[in-house]
């Protein structure tokens, strides 16, 4: 238990106002549309508190465990096998034998008594946990080889293992899932030990194939692609209000929300747009219901809060002289990053609607269970390193 004494209050702190405050609105958000399908008001309010128990167990599991058990390569590539790429898989069969059988577009969850597993989030943190291993491993082979052929011949494994499963998270399709793997992915590669050049070259390829297609689809707007609802989200975004009756409905609510809330709210619980109008606020949308209800000032709390955590294990990133340290850091740090940006980058119509949940706010349990675990492993591995300089002196 002396490990505890090491625990960082900077991270730990925020990470336990963050659920309280997630377990509050989902209850605010959630208790007229529970009551409004015949359930009970409370029904949200037990299950995420259930999942915010559960959180706080996984981070203090992971905060507990020995470095070399996150290191073990043979674990890594049997949660990769079995946990993330074989329900992939059967979720993208399930999605287009059965097309019904998809919420919101996309087949991503696989139900498991009362609750969903949602194989994406475990792809994140296995995601990042195998890639910091991997690159920390050939660093030293990385730093000798120069030529592109040589430099591929060493992470060409692991980066067909990434790009086998962003592909399968597309074909659910889920878009704002695989943009946050591919996040993680360049951050880590460009902070590992591959040369400069190549980094460099690989960006911008990947920058001139997004920006392409990206242009095409607004462009041309294939038959195909115009039917999707990812595509109708794309649009709601263009047009809002012109769609307002069909797919910029969300959105639209979402404005009036803020809109409402100004810069106080409108009371806690006093949410309208709660209130049959924006579908499930207590999932995508429950900054628009916090923006509503507490203003400005209750947002800027919650991203206040986020953005502690990303800048406080960001800095841990620089300061650490550990490779491995330094890129589970970075790519916990752009997890966090990414989610919030894309929620909140998808309620005030600055980019597309992604489904991508609010980190520790949203109701669900696969994110805030990855999520917590992601806390856990932070500060395990900064309390490791303060107990090697340590014992060092």
């Amino acid at each position: 238990m002396k490990k505890l004494r090491k625990i960082d209050l900077w991270i730990l702190i925020p990470y336990i106002l963050l659920l309280g405050i997630g377990v509050v609105m989902v209850y605010s958000a959630s208790f007229y549309n529970a009551m409004s399908t015949g359930g009970s008001s409370n029904q949200y309010l037990i299950k995420q508190a259930i999942f915010a128990g559960f959180g706080l167990f996984f981070c203090f599991l992971f905060f507990m465990l020995k470095e070399r058990v996150l290191k073990n390569q043979g674990v890594l590539g049997l949660i990769m096998a079995i946990l993330v790429v074989l329900p992939l898989v059967g979720l993208v069969v399930v999605g287009k034998l059965h097309p019904s059988s998809k919420v919101n577009g996309a087949s991503a969850w696989i139900p498991i008594g009362p609750f969903n597993y949602q194989p994406l989030e475990m792809a994140k943190i296995a995601l990042i946990l195998y890639l910091a291993l991997v690159l920390t491993n050939k660093e030293a082979k990385l730093l000798d080889k120069q030529s592109f052929k040589t430099v591929w011949k060493e992470i060409q494994v692991p980066i067909l293992t990434v790009i086998v499963v962003i592909l399968l998270v597309l074909l659910q399709p889920d878009f704002g899932g695989a943009a946050i793997l591919s996040l993680i992915t360049l951050v880590l590669v460009s902070s590992s030990s591959i040369p400069g050049r190549f980094i460099a070259t690989l960006n911008t390829s990947l920058i001139i194939l997004v920006s392409a297609v990206v242009t095409f689809i607004i462009k041309v707007q294939p038959a195909s692609i115009a039917k999707t609802y990812q595509f109708q989200r794309f649009m709601a975004m263009m047009h809002p209000f012109k769609l307002e009756q069909t797919a910029g409905n969300q959105l639209v609510n979402s404005f009036y929300a803020i809109s409402n809330g100004g810069l106080f709210g409108v009371g806690l619980g006093n949410s309208i747009q709660k209130r049959g109008y924006l579908p499930e606020p207590h999932t995508d949308f429950i900054l628009a219901i916090i923006s509503e209800e507490l203003g400005l000032m209750g947002d800027l709390v919650v991203l206040g809060l986020l953005a502690l955590i990303v800048m406080r294990i960001i800095l841990l990133g620089i300061r650490t002289k550990n490779t491995y340290h330094s890129l589970v850091y970075y790519g916990v740090a752009v997890m966090l990053m990414a989610q919030t940006v894309l929620n909140v980058g998808g309620l005030l119509g600055l980019i597309p609607l992604t489904g991508v949940t609010l980190p520790f706010i949203s109701y669900g349990g696969s994110s805030l269970l990855i999520l917590s675990a992601a806390m856990g492993i932070v500060m395990n591995l900064e309390a490791t390193e303060l107990f090697n300089k340590e014992e060092q002196r």
